[in-house]
């Protein structure tokens, strides 16, 4: 690992180490940037002494000594590489610059950006274009348009975790425009509301026949958020692929980035159109779409690396204190480990992701048509490598007795052939009888004694 745009070493962390410098650089940087304290700066770890002290007062030192606040758009973070545990601090792209050191104020010498592998003064020139181009219809700057607010259930998120809100809780959160009201991000977070997700199902692959459709919301985002997680853990149906050895299960999406997709699109929905994230379900795919383009300064290209720049940091503070989202820019990662950029659609004001849902074996859908439930018992006869091919077949039957000979080969591996002739072997010892034709009959079971020795 070497240093780079992105990457900044530094050995120790140490009084005269200017960490402020360095992570407003990368806050005023378009991709962020990542410092490692405890690595040479040709590389090689070292290590630290007191990894939990420097942790804390790294934290406390860019809380106090930067403006605008950083709070929501850094993770301070131990890790280990090549044996050594080192400090790794993860700072995204801000949308309030430029960032500065509190002391010197807007000025060159409180300004920095990153220039290659360095941290360098901005010009008077550079701190003017920066701050004209600063998002000002942030959460933060926007009142809420309730003031009598309450927070239980945004007291409990906290206590589950260990932490206690206290009378200050809205300033430390960022609760508060700067005229000390409670803000839009107040506003989402507080027990009732006005904000509600939607969450749409159709009957066929477009949205011509409503099924259903539910209204998540009207109180706290992170408890809207739990309802809607829970209903797409439900949603998400698991097929099961009975083979000779075992069972297979095939859910409709990959449930770890779905859920990266729908806490993102929730986190970073530009709620100052006064819209809501929306999540719909079709009978082939599901669809995300979430209010917002791309922030200013990051490219397609940046979004598909991982590169944060939070729209509400905020909510993504909140959502992070309590374990919804994971370290930052993350996320990302997850879901591109399983979908790609065509699962995205970027319009003028929304970013929307589309999948289809997996397919699982021919087997799969006539045994879940035919029987919704499947017993253990029967499970475990299936992937049990002692018993024969005989007794796994006659159990598939006793599942599903309008099973074709083509669904019992590819059930059991085995030729159509091969199962004609240990169904005519049963026939003939008087265990089974088919009904009906070949196509629409059924099989009857005659015997429970399914210990055929046949090969």
């Amino acid at each position: 690992m070497t240093e780079t745009n992105r990457i900044e070493f530094k050995r120790e962390l140490t009084d005269k180490l200017d960490i402020e410098k360095e992570v407003i650089a990368f806050l005023n940087y378009r991709e962020g940037g990542i410092i490692y304290i405890g690595i040479e700066k040709n590389g090689t770890a070292v290590g630290l002494k007191d990894i939990d002290g420097d942790m804390l007062k790294i934290k406390d030192r860019i809380r106090k000594n930067i403006s605008p606040s950083p709070m929501g758009l850094f993770d301070v973070t131990a890790t280990t590489i090549d044996n050594k545990r080192v400090i790794k601090i993860f700072i995204a792209s801000g949308n309030e610059k430029p960032y500065y050191k509190t002391k010197y104020g807007m000025s060159e010498h409180g300004c920095y950006i990153r220039v290659g592998t360095a941290a360098e003064p901005m010009t008077t020139a550079m701190i003017e274009d920066l701050f004209s181009h600063r998002v000002r219809n942030s959460l933060k700057n926007i009142p809420s348009p309730r003031q009598d607010l309450t927070f239980s259930q945004l007291r409990i998120y906290y206590q589950e975790k260990g932490f206690s809100l206290n009378n200050n809780f809205l300033k430390t959160l960022e609760l508060l425009t700067d005229n000390e009201q409670m803000n839009y991000a107040a506003y989402l977070l507080a027990d009732e509301n006005g904000n509600s997700m939607k969450f749409a199902e159709y009957a066929g692959t477009d949205r011509y026949e409503l099924v259903e459709n539910n209204e998540y919301g009207y109180c706290c985002l992170l408890t809207a958020t739990r309802k809607i997680l829970d209903k797409l853990n439900v949603a998400n149906k698991v097929r099961s692929t009975i083979t000779p050895t075992s069972r297979i299960d095939t859910p409709l999406w990959d449930p770890i980035a779905l859920r990266e997709v729908v806490v993102n699109a929730i986190v970073h929905n530009d709620y100052s159109y006064g819209a809501p994230a929306k999540i719909e379900l079709f009978s082939d795919h599901i669809e995300i779409t979430s209010i917002g383009r791309i922030p200013e300064g990051l490219s397609e290209t940046d979004f598909f690396s991982g590169i944060s720049m939070p729209r509400n940091k905020e909510l993504m503070r909140v959502f992070r204190d309590v374990d919804l989202v994971e370290a930052l820019g993350s996320g990302m990662l997850r879901i591109m480990h399983s979908y790609n950029k065509e699962n995205f659609e970027f319009g003028d004001n929304y970013i929307r992701f589309k999948v289809y849902f997996n397919k699982a074996s021919e087997t799969v859908n006539v045994l879940d048509n035919n029987r919704n439930v499947l017993d253990n018992h029967t499970l475990n006869i299936l992937s049990d490598n002692n018993i024969t091919r005989q007794e796994k077949l006659i159990a598939l039957i006793r599942i599903n007795p309008k099973s074709t000979i083509k669904l019992l080969s590819q059930q059991l591996n085995v030729s159509p052939k091969t199962i004609q002739r240990d169904l005519e072997i049963f026939k003939s010892e008087g265990k089974i009888k088919h009904i009906g034709s070949d196509n629409s009959g059924e099989w009857v079971i005659m015997s429970e004694d399914s210990n055929a020795n046949t090969n």
